[in-house]
């Protein structure tokens, strides 16, 4: 969805008028709310209908080869076929001396939710807190904030524990480096710099090297797996989030960290 965006933006930048405009709009209502449309909005030249049906031809520019405008004229065709793999349709609305109007619909779909019932989750056993015993800190770098919901829940069942959270890498960096959390949980794809870009710079600093990352990702093939642990990651974990699997992995690095500081002779 992210270079079909792309396309239809950037195709409304270049053929637009000086000082024109271009709007993005949203529509969450079609169909009774099961599907989404996205509209982009231009006031350039627009176009006839006769050239309405050759929009989508591969490397038809129609007729703006021979204007200053670079392109290849397969960014529309390629829009085309990944939105109906995704399942969703695109058209064009245009008139002449007036703009166009490039949309797409696609099937709306629920937000993430835990994958556990209330009786599975009544069941996760809570950890004992002894009586004035400081709180563990998981820092959770993440900018999708349905993922850090996610986390929000499971860590609410964790009375042992607090959780902070940065929405970019340099920001978890800042974070982690102030307040020393026990446990580092790292999304890779990350606005600004990756997650594993973040782990090098948390490796390469004394105060940072010491704190557990577990890797929590999207990017769920063999290779982007392996290449997580090479990198450094204590653990990498894929979603959607198994939570059994997840608070396992926190135990476990938790404990991990308890070790650390015992050796160290930082207090555990």
């Amino acid at each position: 969805m992210k270079q079909v965006l792309i396309n239809l933006l950037s195709n409304a930048i270049k053929y637009n008028q000086p000082n024109g405009t271009v709007i993005v709009d949203v529509d969450c209502s079609r169909n009774g709310g099961q599907r989404t449309r996205v509209s982009v909005k231009d006031t350039g030249a627009g176009l006839p209908p006769e050239m309405l049906m050759q929009l989508f031809q591969p490397f038809n520019r129609l007729g703006q080869e021979r204007s200053a405008e670079e392109g290849t004229g397969i960014g529309l065709v390629m829009s085309k076929r990944l939105v109906e793999l995704m399942g969703g349709e695109i058209g064009v609305e245009s008139s002449v001396g007036l703009g166009s109007v490039f949309w797409f619909e696609l099937n709306s779909v629920a937000p993430p939710e835990l994958a556990v019932d209330k009786a599975e989750a009544a069941a996760i056993p809570q950890p004992e807190v002894q009586a004035g015993a400081q709180p563990r800190t998981l820092l959770y770098v993440e900018d999708n904030p349905a993922n850090l919901m996610l986390i929000e829940q499971l860590i609410a069942r964790r009375p042992d524990m607090r959780l902070l959270s940065a929405r970019d890498g340099n920001l978890g960096i800042q974070l982690a480096r102030a307040n020393q959390p026990e446990v580092i949980l790292m999304d890779i794809n990350l606005p600004g710099i990756s997650g594993i870009e973040a782990l090098k710079i948390l490796r390469g600093d004394p105060a940072t090297a010491h704190i557990p990352v577990v890797a929590l990702s999207a990017n769920a093939m063999p290779r982007d797996i392996e290449k997580g642990l090479q990198a450094g990651f204590f653990r990498y974990l894929t979603k959607p989030i198994k939570v059994p699997e997840f608070l396992d992995t926190l135990d476990v690095a938790l404990e991990f960290a308890r070790q650390e500081a015992c050796k160290s002779g930082r207090k555990p």
